[in-house]
Order: structure tokens, then sequence, then C-alpha cells
């Protein structure tokens, strides 16, 4: 953690003793009463968190707020969902590179069982995001939603984006030859681990998107998308 996160009822209450952030802050950063941390808000301003005491099992923490971070890049990812070892690393990582929205889709040729994992139960997907977020220094979280269908999500997309498909099949470019200067917002939509179907690829080129590929090495879904994030925020100067 190289900031840790709270959120806003949390900041008027002690820490439990068993909670990870407060043996981070104990145990890793090594802090004592009267030493301080940095701390932040979710989706609000970073600060400096105070050790006031630890007592009873409880840290007594209080805050003082500055800055909010920069937004994130304005960078939506469509994944096909795939298996939940794989999505909590993109969830963790595309945080990390900032990205403004996760989709995570049903596919024609995805595994229905991914979608019923447990990971997507009850907001368990949501501490991978905040890890990512922490890793990066950086209070704001993504938009994050899973299970629904390729037609749904693409109605929901923000008009004028570049719109760019990853297929290892059919794509006549790779990613780094696609136009994409001058665009103020993208999209990069991503198969499931057995690709597209014929029919989603015909739903995806009238939505507007361009196929591309990231070369002849076929790679795995989460390096995939680090790959192409990196590519294309280097391409259009997102920091």
């Amino acid at each position: 953690m190289n900031i840790i996160l709270f959120r806003p009822h949390e900041v008027e209450l002690p820490l439990s003793r068993h909670d990870p952030r407060a043996g981070h802050i104990l145990e890793v950063l090594r802090r004592r009463p009267g030493d301080t941390f940095d701390a932040g808000l979710i989706n609000g301003p970073r600060g400096r968190g105070t050790l006031v005491s630890v007592e009873n099992g409880l840290l007594l923490i209080t805050f003082v707020w500055g800055e909010f971070p920069p937004s994130p890049s304005p960078l939506t990812l469509v994944i096909g969902l795939p298996r939940p070892q794989t999505a909590r690393d993109i969830l963790r990582d595309a945080t990390t590179l900032g990205v403004a929205a996760l989709h995570f889709i049903c596919t024609d040729k995805g595994e229905p069982s991914y979608a019923r994992s447990k990971l997507w139960q009850g907001g368990a997907w949501e501490r991978h995001v905040i890890t990512g977020a922490e890793q990066a220094f950086c209070t704001r979280l993504p938009e994050v939603t899973h299970g629904r269908a390729l037609v749904e999500v693409l109605a929901g997309l923000p008009a004028g984006s570049a719109r760019i498909a990853l297929d290892n099949y059919e794509a006549p470019a790779a990613l780094g030859a696609c136009p994409l200067s001058g665009c103020k917002s993208a999209v990069l939509a991503l198969g499931a681990e057995r690709g597209w179907s014929e029919a989603e690829r015909n739903r995806l080129r009238s939505a507007g998107f361009t196929f591309a590929h990231l070369g002849p090495r076929v790679l795995r879904t989460e390096t995939a998308c680090v790959a192409a994030i990196s590519l294309i925020k280097a391409r259009l100067g997102w920091t």
C-alpha cells in the first residue's frame, strides 16, 4: 500500500486491530502513536492520517485532508468475463493504470460459470480495485459492471470515443498502427479466452470498432490488458 484508503464513514470510527489496514500501519509502516502516514478517502482527497493511540484492540486515527488526485484516463475496458483469478488481476492492474471504467461482459464463447464466481458476489471484487488504487497512490476507483450482455454495454458507451477491439484472428493491423491522434476518450474491447464469435464481431463493427492485434504472440488476457492500456495511454499522452 502506497496510500491507505478509507470510506467516509470510517474516518469517524476507531480502526479494529484485526483490519488488514491496521496491520499494515503497525507492522509494515511501523507507525507508533504520534506518527503519520499517507491516507485517502475513496473517490475523495488525499491527506495524512495520524495514529493517536492503540488501546483495547482499536486504533484511534485522526485525518487532515488535502487535494484530490487527477481524474482517471478517459479509457473504458469491455472484457469478456475471464476466470476469476484473471479478473482479479485485471481489476487491480487496470485500476493502477488509471482506467475510468471496466465492463466484464457475458460473451458467446465465454464460460458461463465465471459470472457466478464468488468474486462477483457481495462486492468481493471491490477489494481488488481498492488494492490497485492504493498501489497507484490514488483515491479514485473506476466504474465496474459485470454479467451484462455485449449489446447492452455497447449501447451505453461514451459517444465520440476511439473504439478498438483486440482480435487474434481477424485484425488487419497492430494496435500501434490504429489512428488515435486527437481522440479525447477511448474504448478497448477484449474477448473471452476463446475470442469473439462472428456475431459479436459484427456487433462491434456496427458500433464503430476497429479490430487490432498486439502482434503474433498470443498473450494472457491480463497481459493483453496491461499492454494495450499502456500503449493507448502512451500514444494519447495520458499520464
